[in-house]
Protein backbone atom coordinates (compact mmCIF):
# COMPACT_ATOMS: atom_id res chain seq x y z
CA UNK A 1 0.00 0.00 0.00
CA UNK A 2 1.09 3.56 -0.82
CA UNK A 3 1.63 5.77 2.27
CA UNK A 4 2.32 8.65 -0.18
CA UNK A 5 1.11 9.22 -3.96
CA UNK A 6 1.97 12.14 -5.61
CA UNK A 7 0.51 12.01 -9.44
CA UNK A 8 1.57 14.65 -12.42
CA UNK A 9 3.30 17.14 -10.05
CA UNK A 10 3.74 20.50 -11.30
CA UNK A 11 5.45 23.42 -10.04
CA UNK A 12 7.40 26.41 -11.44
CA UNK A 13 9.17 29.30 -9.65
CA UNK A 14 8.39 31.54 -12.34
CA UNK A 15 9.83 30.46 -15.81
CA UNK A 16 11.59 28.22 -14.19
CA UNK A 17 9.65 24.66 -14.39
CA UNK A 18 11.22 22.86 -10.92
CA UNK A 19 8.75 19.66 -11.19
CA UNK A 20 7.74 18.89 -14.81
CA UNK A 21 4.98 16.36 -14.48
CA UNK A 22 6.45 14.04 -11.52
CA UNK A 23 4.30 10.69 -10.13
CA UNK A 24 5.55 8.63 -7.54
CA UNK A 25 4.57 6.40 -5.02
CA UNK A 26 6.16 5.69 -1.80
CA UNK A 27 5.03 2.61 -0.30
CA UNK A 28 4.20 1.67 3.45
CA UNK A 29 7.28 0.82 5.35
CA UNK A 30 10.26 1.15 2.70
CA UNK A 31 13.12 3.57 2.82
CA UNK A 32 13.00 5.25 -0.39
CA UNK A 33 16.27 6.70 -1.44
CA UNK A 34 15.95 9.78 -3.37
CA UNK A 35 18.78 10.64 -5.64
CA UNK A 36 19.61 13.25 -8.36
CA UNK A 37 21.96 16.19 -8.90
CA UNK A 38 21.53 19.81 -7.84
CA UNK A 39 18.59 21.65 -9.55
CA UNK A 40 17.17 17.94 -10.28
CA UNK A 41 14.08 19.35 -7.88
CA UNK A 42 14.46 16.71 -4.88
CA UNK A 43 13.88 19.57 -2.61
CA UNK A 44 11.26 20.98 -4.17
CA UNK A 45 9.30 17.33 -4.30
CA UNK A 46 9.85 16.99 -0.50
CA UNK A 47 8.64 20.61 0.28
CA UNK A 48 5.68 19.37 -1.57
CA UNK A 49 5.17 16.03 -0.30
CA UNK A 50 5.25 18.31 3.36
CA UNK A 51 3.04 20.64 2.62
CA UNK A 52 5.16 23.37 3.18
CA UNK A 53 4.83 24.89 -0.47
CA UNK A 54 1.85 24.85 -2.87
CA UNK A 55 2.12 23.02 -6.06
CA UNK A 56 0.74 24.12 -9.58
CA UNK A 57 -1.18 21.43 -10.58
CA UNK A 58 -1.30 17.58 -9.63
CA UNK A 59 -2.75 15.29 -6.81
CA UNK A 60 -1.02 14.38 -3.73
CA UNK A 61 -2.27 11.84 -1.10
CA UNK A 62 -0.63 11.20 1.66
CA UNK A 63 -2.39 8.16 4.30
CA UNK A 64 -4.75 7.60 1.79
CA UNK A 65 -5.79 11.41 2.29
CA UNK A 66 -5.86 14.51 -0.27
CA UNK A 67 -3.18 16.76 1.47
CA UNK A 68 -5.08 19.40 0.16
CA UNK A 69 -8.43 18.90 2.30
CA UNK A 70 -6.28 17.35 5.14
CA UNK A 71 -2.91 19.25 5.66
CA UNK A 72 -3.36 20.13 9.50
CA UNK A 73 -4.25 16.12 10.19
CA UNK A 74 -1.55 14.86 7.69
CA UNK A 75 0.91 16.98 9.19
CA UNK A 76 1.20 16.19 12.74
CA UNK A 77 1.77 12.64 11.00
CA UNK A 78 4.39 13.69 9.24
CA UNK A 79 8.41 14.34 10.64
CA UNK A 80 10.44 16.23 8.71
CA UNK A 81 14.15 16.55 9.06
CA UNK A 82 15.93 19.23 7.03
CA UNK A 83 18.59 19.97 4.86
CA UNK A 84 19.40 23.51 7.50
CA UNK A 85 19.80 22.62 11.02
CA UNK A 86 16.64 23.87 12.50
CA UNK A 87 17.03 23.85 16.64
CA UNK A 88 17.14 26.33 19.01
CA UNK A 89 20.55 26.99 20.40
CA UNK A 90 19.44 28.87 23.65
CA UNK A 91 17.56 25.67 24.60
CA UNK A 92 18.86 22.76 25.53
CA UNK A 93 18.25 19.34 23.91
CA UNK A 94 15.55 18.28 26.32
CA UNK A 95 13.98 21.88 25.76
CA UNK A 96 13.96 21.41 22.23
CA UNK A 97 12.49 18.36 22.34
CA UNK A 98 9.61 19.67 24.87
CA UNK A 99 9.01 22.50 22.29
CA UNK A 100 8.82 20.03 19.16
CA UNK A 101 6.86 18.02 21.00
CA UNK A 102 4.23 20.58 22.28
CA UNK A 103 3.59 21.61 18.36
CA UNK A 104 2.45 18.41 17.84
CA UNK A 105 0.17 18.23 21.04
CA UNK A 106 1.85 16.29 23.20
CA UNK A 107 1.45 17.56 27.32
CA UNK A 108 2.44 16.13 30.46
CA UNK A 109 3.66 12.72 31.16
CA UNK A 110 2.99 11.37 27.89
CA UNK A 111 5.40 14.26 26.58
CA UNK A 112 7.88 13.30 29.32
CA UNK A 113 7.86 9.98 28.26
CA UNK A 114 8.32 11.01 24.75
CA UNK A 115 11.11 12.89 25.25
CA UNK A 116 13.06 10.90 27.17
CA UNK A 117 12.36 7.78 24.91
CA UNK A 118 13.85 10.00 21.78
CA UNK A 119 16.94 11.25 23.30
CA UNK A 120 17.68 7.40 24.50
CA UNK A 121 17.26 6.62 20.51
CA UNK A 122 19.28 9.18 19.63
CA UNK A 123 21.80 8.89 22.44
CA UNK A 124 21.85 11.65 23.74
CA UNK A 125 20.35 11.11 26.99
CA UNK A 126 23.73 12.27 29.07
CA UNK A 127 23.67 15.95 27.29
CA UNK A 128 19.46 16.34 27.55
CA UNK A 129 20.59 19.11 30.32
CA UNK A 130 23.39 20.78 27.79
CA UNK A 131 23.11 23.47 25.00
CA UNK A 132 23.44 22.41 21.41
CA UNK A 133 25.91 25.32 20.84
CA UNK A 134 28.30 23.18 22.83
CA UNK A 135 27.60 19.95 20.72
CA UNK A 136 29.98 18.59 17.52
CA UNK A 137 28.54 19.19 14.47
CA UNK A 138 27.31 14.84 14.42
CA UNK A 139 25.43 15.82 17.50
CA UNK A 140 23.42 18.36 16.46
CA UNK A 141 22.53 16.41 13.92
CA UNK A 142 21.03 13.84 15.77
CA UNK A 143 19.29 16.28 17.90
CA UNK A 144 17.59 17.81 15.08
CA UNK A 145 16.36 14.38 13.79
CA UNK A 146 15.12 14.21 17.25
CA UNK A 147 13.03 16.78 17.37
CA UNK A 148 11.38 14.94 13.94
CA UNK A 149 10.66 12.05 15.62
CA UNK A 150 9.61 13.02 19.41
CA UNK A 151 6.05 12.36 18.27
CA UNK A 152 6.30 9.54 16.70
CA UNK A 153 5.43 9.93 12.97
CA UNK A 154 4.10 6.99 10.85
CA UNK A 155 6.38 8.75 7.65
CA UNK A 156 9.63 10.45 7.90
CA UNK A 157 10.83 12.13 5.30
CA UNK A 158 15.33 13.08 5.61
CA UNK A 159 16.81 15.74 3.90
CA UNK A 160 20.59 15.78 3.83
CA UNK A 161 20.65 14.54 7.31
CA UNK A 162 23.93 13.85 7.17
CA UNK A 163 25.89 16.91 5.52
CA UNK A 164 28.85 17.90 7.31
CA UNK A 165 29.60 15.62 9.83
CA UNK A 166 32.10 12.83 10.92
CA UNK A 167 32.20 8.99 9.73
CA UNK A 168 31.44 7.46 13.20
CA UNK A 169 27.87 10.19 13.29
CA UNK A 170 27.29 9.00 10.26
CA UNK A 171 27.15 5.45 10.89
CA UNK A 172 25.05 6.32 14.07
CA UNK A 173 22.70 8.46 12.26
CA UNK A 174 22.40 5.24 9.43
CA UNK A 175 21.74 2.81 12.46
CA UNK A 176 19.17 4.88 13.33
CA UNK A 177 17.23 4.97 10.25
CA UNK A 178 17.54 1.16 10.43
CA UNK A 179 15.93 0.88 13.64
CA UNK A 180 12.94 3.18 12.70
CA UNK A 181 12.35 1.65 9.75
CA UNK A 182 12.37 -2.13 11.82
CA UNK A 183 9.92 -0.52 14.18
CA UNK A 184 7.64 0.23 11.27
CA UNK A 185 8.39 3.89 10.60
CA UNK A 186 8.64 4.68 6.31
CA UNK A 187 11.63 7.04 5.23
CA UNK A 188 11.97 9.55 2.31
CA UNK A 189 15.99 9.93 2.36
CA UNK A 190 17.80 12.14 -0.03
CA UNK A 191 21.36 12.66 -0.11
CA UNK A 192 24.36 13.24 -1.49
CA UNK A 193 26.34 10.24 -0.18
CA UNK A 194 25.48 7.27 -2.91
CA UNK A 195 26.78 4.81 -0.42
CA UNK A 196 24.61 5.83 2.20
CA UNK A 197 21.65 4.63 0.02
CA UNK A 198 23.61 2.17 -0.91
CA UNK A 199 23.65 0.98 2.58
CA UNK A 200 19.96 1.30 3.70
CA UNK A 201 17.88 2.10 0.79
CA UNK A 202 15.18 -0.61 0.00
CA UNK A 203 14.08 1.15 -3.17
CA UNK A 204 15.87 4.08 -5.29
CA UNK A 205 14.65 6.94 -7.53
CA UNK A 206 16.50 8.93 -9.11
CA UNK A 207 15.52 12.19 -10.43
CA UNK A 208 16.78 14.79 -13.29
CA UNK A 209 15.68 18.25 -14.30
CA UNK A 210 12.56 18.08 -12.62
CA UNK A 211 11.56 14.54 -13.68
CA UNK A 212 11.67 11.05 -12.29
CA UNK A 213 14.19 9.30 -14.96
CA UNK A 214 14.47 5.81 -13.02
CA UNK A 215 12.99 3.99 -9.93
CA UNK A 216 13.85 0.33 -8.27
CA UNK A 217 15.65 -1.72 -6.24
CA UNK A 218 19.13 -1.19 -6.67
CA UNK A 219 19.54 -4.65 -8.15
CA UNK A 220 16.97 -3.36 -11.01
CA UNK A 221 18.51 -0.33 -11.98
CA UNK A 222 22.03 -1.46 -12.43
CA UNK A 223 20.36 -4.32 -14.68
CA UNK A 224 18.84 -1.57 -16.56
CA UNK A 225 22.60 0.21 -17.62
CA UNK A 226 24.46 -3.32 -17.34
CA UNK A 227 26.06 -4.09 -20.23
CA UNK A 228 29.68 -4.58 -19.53
CA UNK A 229 32.19 -5.58 -16.78
CA UNK A 230 35.66 -5.25 -15.69
CA UNK A 231 38.07 -7.99 -15.17
CA UNK A 232 41.38 -6.88 -13.83
CA UNK A 233 44.05 -9.72 -13.68
CA UNK A 234 47.50 -9.14 -12.95
CA UNK A 235 49.42 -11.40 -14.63
CA UNK A 236 53.55 -12.59 -14.01
CA UNK A 237 54.66 -11.70 -17.38
CA UNK A 238 52.21 -9.67 -19.46
CA UNK A 239 53.14 -10.12 -23.40
CA UNK A 240 51.43 -8.54 -26.25
CA UNK A 241 50.46 -12.30 -27.40
CA UNK A 242 48.67 -12.73 -24.32
CA UNK A 243 46.94 -9.31 -24.60
CA UNK A 244 46.28 -10.48 -28.42
CA UNK A 245 44.69 -13.60 -27.32
CA UNK A 246 42.58 -12.21 -24.51
CA UNK A 247 41.39 -9.49 -27.19
CA UNK A 248 40.37 -12.71 -29.38
CA UNK A 249 37.59 -14.21 -26.68
CA UNK A 250 34.19 -14.14 -27.74
CA UNK A 251 32.34 -10.95 -25.54
CA UNK A 252 35.51 -9.14 -24.98
CA UNK A 253 35.71 -5.35 -25.85
CA UNK A 254 39.01 -4.20 -24.70
CA UNK A 255 42.03 -5.24 -23.31
CA UNK A 256 44.58 -2.55 -21.86
CA UNK A 257 47.98 -3.07 -20.26
CA UNK A 258 48.64 -0.81 -16.77
CA UNK A 259 51.92 -1.94 -15.42
CA UNK A 260 51.18 -5.57 -14.82
CA UNK A 261 48.09 -5.35 -14.44
CA UNK A 262 45.33 -6.31 -17.86
CA UNK A 263 42.31 -4.21 -17.99
CA UNK A 264 39.97 -6.45 -19.36
CA UNK A 265 36.38 -4.82 -20.83
CA UNK A 266 33.59 -7.09 -21.48
CA UNK A 267 29.87 -7.78 -22.15
CA UNK A 268 27.70 -8.83 -19.60
CA UNK A 269 26.73 -12.67 -19.32
CA UNK A 270 29.71 -13.80 -21.60
CA UNK A 271 31.22 -15.85 -19.20
CA UNK A 272 34.59 -14.53 -19.67
CA UNK A 273 36.13 -14.23 -16.46
CA UNK A 274 37.02 -18.13 -16.24
CA UNK A 275 38.30 -17.89 -19.93
CA UNK A 276 40.32 -14.92 -19.31
CA UNK A 277 42.31 -16.73 -16.09
CA UNK A 278 42.60 -19.97 -18.46
CA UNK A 279 44.46 -18.09 -21.48
CA UNK A 280 46.57 -16.08 -18.36
CA UNK A 281 47.11 -19.16 -16.86
CA UNK A 282 48.89 -20.93 -19.80
CA UNK A 283 50.85 -18.00 -20.38
CA UNK A 284 52.70 -18.13 -17.49
CA UNK A 285 50.59 -17.60 -14.02
CA UNK A 286 48.04 -15.00 -12.11
CA UNK A 287 49.29 -12.87 -9.27
CA UNK A 288 45.66 -11.66 -8.67
CA UNK A 289 42.08 -11.43 -10.59
CA UNK A 290 39.35 -8.99 -9.83
CA UNK A 291 35.62 -8.70 -11.64
CA UNK A 292 33.98 -5.43 -11.25
CA UNK A 293 29.88 -5.20 -12.13
CA UNK A 294 28.19 -1.90 -12.50
CA UNK A 295 27.68 0.13 -9.32
CA UNK A 296 24.46 2.24 -8.50
CA UNK A 297 27.25 5.46 -8.91
CA UNK A 298 27.06 3.88 -12.49
CA UNK A 299 23.87 3.94 -12.80
CA UNK A 300 23.89 7.34 -11.51
CA UNK A 301 26.12 8.83 -14.18
CA UNK A 302 25.19 6.99 -16.98
CA UNK A 303 21.12 8.32 -16.77
CA UNK A 304 22.52 11.79 -15.84
CA UNK A 305 25.39 12.59 -16.65
CA UNK A 306 26.35 14.05 -13.83
CA UNK A 307 28.47 13.37 -10.84
CA UNK A 308 26.02 13.32 -7.21
CA UNK A 309 27.57 16.11 -6.12
CA UNK A 310 28.24 18.24 -9.39
CA UNK A 311 26.59 21.79 -9.30
CA UNK A 312 25.10 24.11 -7.03
CA UNK A 313 22.33 24.06 -4.87
CA UNK A 314 18.50 24.07 -6.03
Amino acid sequence: MAIAHMKNIVKRYGANLVLDHVDLDIAEGEILGLLGPNGAGKTTLIHALAGLISIDTGDIQIFNKQQKSNLMDIKRQIGLVTQDITIFGDLTARENLEFFGGIYGLRGKELKERVDETLRFVGLTEYSGKLPTKFSGGMMRRLNIACALVHRPKFLIMDEPTVGIDPQSRNHILETVRKLNRQGTTILYTTHYMEEVQAIASRVVIMDQGHVIAQGTIEELVEKIQHEEKIKLEVMEPTEALLEKLRRIDGVKDVSLRGKEILIISRVGAGNLDRALSVAKEAGGVRSVNAEKPTLEDVFLTLTGKSLRDGGEE
